[in-house]
């Protein structure tokens, strides 16, 4: 979708986009059972209000039952409880003084709001607090005991949500760590059968993410099981680079056929052996024995072929035989059989201190602030407007609010667009259902598992039929509850209405457009990948380059993140446009040309100095160079003469004995140079660009 696409197309094309699902069965069915368990509890013991709080402390808090470690997901998803209870609790005793719940609006929905500085994970429990205080607003309960009483079932739905994810962590103690493992192998094996992938971006770069923080981050597992998990990521690294560096080599017919053949089998044997979680290593067995027959007859013809992609194919073959050790050890009995240094995620990736972060956002100049404030001011309106047009459950438009509004343009614009499409959408199958459907409570409960079960099903896959999933659900539940569903269906579309009007009409008063913050994360990229090259050139070892890689993976990540707002943004000047594009694209290039040559030099044995070391590291000062002409928006000027440095290497590289390694090195250097000499020349040729009007 192109921001200057007519109004019309792009609601069309917001409407028709999909997503590929991502929603485990096993959880789909333990996140319906949380909601409906309570209700049919509530159904059979006469006790229909409490029912219908659990369900709703559960509906509110599935979307937080997201794969991790377990512990990660426990703390995830106490958080949300915990918060949601008090936030029920403020909505209880606060809703008959009115200035005092419009005060608390404010609080919750700043605080709420700027929560999104810790990522989406923890954003969640700030949406959750405000759509239970505007909720609790219209559930039955006068006295204090009441309230209490509802208070804790509305945390105890959470609760039961969160035992259900939990319950199987005794019986399944790695089983996300094994999940995202074995994942990543099964990526690798895809790797190894594609055909050469030229200049295409770097593979797995999500995966192998989500893989260091699950296995590295605070809250991961502990343990000897861990330690291999340990050394099979770190394999998994070694040789993603190697079929990266065989791609970029043309490895010929004959090793591309192994690669694509026996050793892809060979990764897919070790990820299953990863994820059945027990010692089956015997089952890898055939697959590693062809691959080294195969091998062996490549190495009976040695001399017909090309030195560089012999010399990566014999790497891949050592490490896949390494994986396959390892997996066979990666269940409880297994045991490391040398001792390895405690694994962490690198310091620069670990998060900062809640109040340094929190700090830090503190400042119109943020976005994170600028989104609290937003989203403060739009919520309390939103619940005053709906207590002064009494609507009835006027907190529908506060909560849609709370859901609608988000911190970047092309999300709100998204998530508006399809909650009032599913909105209509929903409410046309509610008037089917309730007209085709008997009144009986245990047929409207079966319904309302299905509608739930689809909910969350479609979260991931289209918001706007999860949206008409949930409003089926809404109406039913209150019919439940002995409302009349007419009422109730109109209410519903007023509300919502109201409520993504005011969602975007405060972000179009005050907006945070991609289009003053891209450069500066397109800056951070290229000053990562300097960082990573300049590891290459010094005496680093094998963890500080690991950490300067995912760095730059985490960067790469950040910086398509924010061109995919920049390009659905309204209004983005097109040469911004052009520019972004053509340095995503073109430091895609530059991170296989880093990749390819750490696996390169990676087989010869580092002496004091090498050759190569000055070059790559006057190549790293150009491109931090280059990052930093970009960030304050000027022409790079006095770069470092990488070019006559990797003319000089060129001749020195021509005298060595090595002629293979020689000629590999010769020619990535080369690509090297061209790399970043492109990368300056565009930021030089877009400096006038810094002319286009800035967001205030």
């Amino acid at each position: 979708m192109n921001a200057r696409d007519p109004l019309s197309s792009r609601i069309l094309s917001t409407l028709l986009t999909t997503r590929s699902a991502q929603v485990p069965w096993r959880v789909l069915l333990r996140n319906t059972a949380a909601a409906i368990v309570p209700l049919a509890l509530g159904i059979a013991s006469g006790r229909l209000l409490a029912g219908i709080a659990m369900a709703v402390g559960a509906v509110v808090t599935m979307y937080s039952d997201q794969p991790g470690p377990y512990r990660q997901r426990l703390t995830r998803l106490l958080a949300v409880s915990a918060a949601g209870g008090v936030a029920t609790f403020l909505g209880l005793t606060l809703r008959e003084h009115f200035p005092a719940l419009l005060a608390a609006s404010l609080v919750v929905g700043f605080a709420g709001a700027l929560l999104v500085v810790f990522g989406d994970a923890i954003a969640r429990v700030g949406m959750v607090a405000m759509m239970l205080l505007v909720i609790a607003t219209d559930l039955p309960a006068s006295t204090l005991a009441a309230q209490l009483q509802l208070t804790a079932a509305v945390t105890a739905g959470g609760l039961l949500l969160t035992l259900f994810s939990i319950a199987a962590w005794p019986l399944q103690r790695y089983g996300p760590e094994r999940d995202a493992l074995s994942e990543v192998y099964r990526g690798l094996a895809a790797l190894a059968r594609q055909p050469q992938r030229g200049d295409t971006a770097p593979e797995l770069t999500e995966s192998m993410t989500t893989l260091q923080h699950t296995l590295l981050g605070a809250h991961r597992a502990r343990g000897p099981v861990m330690d291999t998990f340990g050394v099979l990521l770190e394999l998994a690294e070694r040789i993603r680079l190697e079929l990266i560096a065989l791609s970029a080599t043309d490895p010929g017919e004959a090793i591309g056929r192994v690669v694509q053949g026996e050793a892809a089998r060979a990764l897919d044997g070790v990820s299953a052996v990863i994820m059945a979680g027990h010692d089956s290593s015997q089952a890898l067995a055939g697959a590693l024995n062809a691959l080294h027959s195969a091998e062996h007859v490549l190495g009976a013809h040695e001399q017909t072929l090309a030195a560089a992609p012999w010399r990566h194919f014999q790497s891949l073959s050592g490490q896949l035989s390494a994986a396959a050790r390892n997996a066979g050890r990666a269940d409880a009995r297994g045991a490391q059989r040398h001792v390895r240094e405690e694994l962490d995620l690198p310091r620069a990736l670990r998060p900062q201190s809640i109040l340094a972060t929190v700090t830090a956002s503190l400042s119109p100049r943020s976005a994170a602030f600028r989104h609290a404030i937003r989203s403060a001011a739009c919520f309390a309106a939103a619940l005053w407007l709906g207590r002064l047009l009494g609507i009835g459950h006027g907190y529908w438009a506060p909560m849609t609010v709370a859901i609608v509004l988000r911190a970047d343009y092309a999300a709100t614009w998204s998530y508006g667009v399809l909650r009032v499409a599913g909105t209509v959408l929903g409410l046309v199958l509610t008037t089917a259902l309730l007209h085709f459907l008997p009144a009986d409570p245990w047929v409207r409960l079966a319904v309302m598992a299905l509608l739930c079960a689809g909910f969350r099903y479609f979260g991931t896959v289209h918001y706007g039929v999860a949206v008409a999933c949930l409003t089926g659900m809404v109406v039913l539940l209150l019919a439940l509850a002995g409302e009349a569903p007419e009422p109730t269906m109109i209410a519903r579309l007023l509300n919502t209405v109201v409520g993504s009007a005011m969602a975007l009409t405060a972000y179009g008063l005050w907006p945070t457009w991609e289009r003053g913050r891209a450069r500066g994360m397109l800056a951070r990229l290229l000053h990562a990948y300097a960082t990573y090259l300049a590891s290459l050139g010094a005496a680093s070892g094998a963890h500080e380059r690991g950490v300067a890689r995912l760095a730059a993976r985490v960067a790469r990540g950040n910086a398509e993140a924010s061109v995919k707002r920049l390009l659905v943004e309204p209004a983005t000047p097109a040469p911004l446009a052009e520019l972004a594009q053509s340095l995503l694209t073109n430091s895609n290039r530059l991170a296989l040309t880093i990749m390819t040559l750490e696996a390169s030099l990676s087989h010869s044995r580092r002496p004091a100095e090498r050759p190569e070391d000055e070059l790559i590291r006057q190549s790293a000062e150009a491109l931090r160079q280059v990052a930093e002409a970009l960030r304050t928006e000027q022409s790079p000027s006095g770069l470092p003469p990488i070019r006559a440095l990797q003319w000089h290497l060129a001749q020195r590289l021509a005298a060595n004995a090595d002629a293979g390694a020689s000629a590999e090195l010769e020619g990535l250097s080369d690509r090297l140079v061209d790399n970043i000499n492109t990368l300056a020349h565009i930021v030089g040729r877009a400096a006038p660009v810094r002319g286009l009007p800035q967001p205030a």
